[in-house]
């Protein structure tokens, strides 16, 4: 007997109110035949592997993901922020599809700057007047009418029925409701604190006025540009000093824009293009590594590896705070970054027993343009998520998406129960002047209204002869850059499987601050190494013993050339996230 919709749809809201069960971490990822997702949230997993199997390809599971992160997920997954979507078709063809926030026609350079020139604290990063125009359900909306197969409805429903029934808290989930910037917020303290009464694990959560906002979405999407809803959004923000207005939103558009590609060992890498800083940085770190035989200068995370990375970090870094911005206002040296012979330019400059001081540093000459004269240095919020996703035909998205700090603004807008981004903070408030995240902003990253903050997030899919391999992508920040590289280099160079790729202690550098900062569980031998040979290493949280000092969430697929057998990796850090295939 055939399975009907609705025991379908049954099946699934018995599956949501269950909690993830506590596993024992594996070093070997998950296995399946057909399709495969992998998220930072068991439900939302849960959502994208029902859709498939109702018939649904990886875009219409991304989009059912992704509402469903916006419910299960609200520090990062939203409705109210932006992000990315990377997609490759079974055919070849690709598509990034920039759903990225939109500085408010209000916007202006110096709107985060007291009389005196000096950036208000807080002032980018908390409250109304920290929210860009938010992309995601345009971008989510575009993504399934031209490449999903189902509705928008079906794609919905698993998100529409989380926030209508709820979800069991999980332990963590539960401690993740406590941040500040939500009791700052009447609305979103009484939504997600119960008004200071805060959820405690194994409790139930539900959002009922987000449900109404989902079912409002899936049977007239343009409401929220262009009707009843955006005039709700903007009515909110008008009566509380925001900045975006009705005829904001319905200017909002989505850009499908070309990916960067770049090759590695033979490999293809298709990634993200600027307004994404992360694939130019991305491709030229590997192009200048591709020099190199790293197996040879000793195992992953050794101190011959780690050294070069390191030093290949801190050059693309520098490009990168000299350079990058929104392509649609300024242009962007995406040859010259991409070029390997400016990589191996750069790789003349490095030392194979020291490092370069970042104050140092030469661009080799002939290969750039002239940089924009700023003040030296400028963080982008490490609460982003990212999710994977192979279809039994082939086809794959790789995910980023945002409120950028954790819950964003920390401000839901009343009657509609989302929270809104805080990416303004994402531009360069002050030009030298450190964000919230401690990257240099130059002038092609200044606030203006219309334009679109740089990002480092990086969706990347990766081929070999013309067959998918890998699915990648991570949040963190600043450190999303270097922990898709080092994911790649764990598993194209040093032989890693996805999983253990996934679970790699992390390192990172940007350039500026002149520093190596590693995750705690970094090994500490290596760390004494690196500082004998003189580098600055911050062990992170490391003062904080309850802290785990981790950043990032790698959500890896890999397709096994032999047996072509799906094998998700999901991040350890995090114990409710789920890969998951059949």
């Amino acid at each position: 007997m055939t399975e009907s919709p609705r025991s379908r749809v049954l099946a699934l809201l018995l599956a949501v109110a269950v909690p993830a069960l506590a596993q024992p971490h594996s070093e070997q990822p998950v296995r399946a035949r057909h399709a495969m997702v992998v998220t930072i949230q068991h439900n939302a997993t849960d959502s994208g592997v029902a859709i498939l199997k109702e018939g649904g390809n990886a875009i219409d599971a991304a989009v059912a993901v992704a509402f469903s992160l916006a419910v299960v997920y609200p520090q990062a997954g939203n409705i109210g922020g932006g992000g990315f979507m990377l997609i490759r078709m079974h055919d070849g063809t690709t598509h990034f599809l920039d759903y990225r926030e939109e500085a408010p026609a209000a916007a202006s350079t110096n709107m985060y700057l007291d009389a005196q020139g000096n950036v208000v604290p807080g002032m980018s990063t908390l409250g109304y007047k920290a929210s860009g125009v938010p992309g995601t359900v345009a971008g989510l909306v575009y993504a399934q009418s031209h490449f999903g197969k189902l509705t928008l409805a079906q794609d919905m429903a698993p998100a529409i029925a989380l926030a209508t029934n709820g979800f069991v808290l999980t332990e963590q989930e539960a401690d993740n409701l406590h941040a500040k910037n939500v009791t700052r917020f009447p609305v979103s303290a009484h939504i997600f604190q119960r008004d200071g009464n805060f959820y405690q694990p194994g409790d139930t959560f539900r959002q009922p006025e987000l449900a109404e906002t989902l079912r409002r979405i899936a049977a007239d999407p343009d409401t929220f540009y262009k009707g009843a809803m955006a005039q709700e959004i903007a009515t909110f923000e008008k009566a509380n000093g925001g900045l975006i207005t009705a005829a904001d939103l319905a200017a909002y558009q989505v850009k499908d824009r070309a990916p960067i590609l770049g090759n590695y060992r033979g490999y293809q890498v298709i990634t993200a293009p600027p307004p994404s800083s992360g694939g130019l940085v991305l491709v030229e770190i590997l192009n200048i590594l591709s020099g190199y035989h790293l197996r040879k200068l000793g195992p992953d995370r050794s101190v011959g590896q780690v050294h070069i990375i390191t030093e290949a970090f801190r050059r693309a870094y520098m490009d990168r705070a000299d350079y990058l911005g929104d392509p649609d206002f300024t242009p962007q040296p995406v040859a010259q970054m991409t070029n390997p012979r400016y990589a191996a330019a750069w790789r003349k400059t490095i030392s194979r027993t020291k490092p370069t001081p970042s104050a140092d540093l030469v661009r080799p000459a002939g290969f750039m343009p002239p940089p924009p004269k700023m003040p030296p240095p400028a963080h982008e919020s490490m609460q982003t998520t990212h999710f994977s996703i192979v279809d039994s035909e082939g086809n794959a998205v790789a995910n980023t998406f945002t409120l950028n700090n954790t819950f964003g603004s920390g401000v839901t807008v009343a009657g509609l129960g989302f929270l809104l981004n805080d990416e303004m903070d994402d531009f360069a408030s002050k030009q030298g002047v450190p964000n919230m995240y401690g990257l240099i902003q130059g002038p092609a990253n200044a606030i203006a209204p219309f334009k679109r903050p740089l990002s480092a997030m990086t969706p990347t899919i990766i081929t070999r002869k013309g067959q998918l391999r890998y699915v990648l992508g991570s949040p963190g920040g600043s450190t999303i850059i270097t922990t898709v590289a080092n994911d790649i280099i764990s598993t194209i160079d040093n032989h890693l499987n996805i999983q253990q790729a996934a679970d790699a202690p992390r390192f990172h550098h940007q350039y500026l601050p002149d520093r190596i900062d590693v995750e705690k569980k970094f090994p500490i031998k290596v760390v004494a190494q690196l500082r004998a040979m003189g580098y600055a290493v911050h062990r992170d949280a490391v003062a904080d013993e309850h802290n785990p000092g981790v950043w990032g969430d790698s959500e890896l697929i890999a397709i096994d050339p032999k047996t072509h057998e799906l094998l998700g990796g999901h991040d350890n850090r995090h114990d409710y996230g789920k890969a998951e295939g059949y």
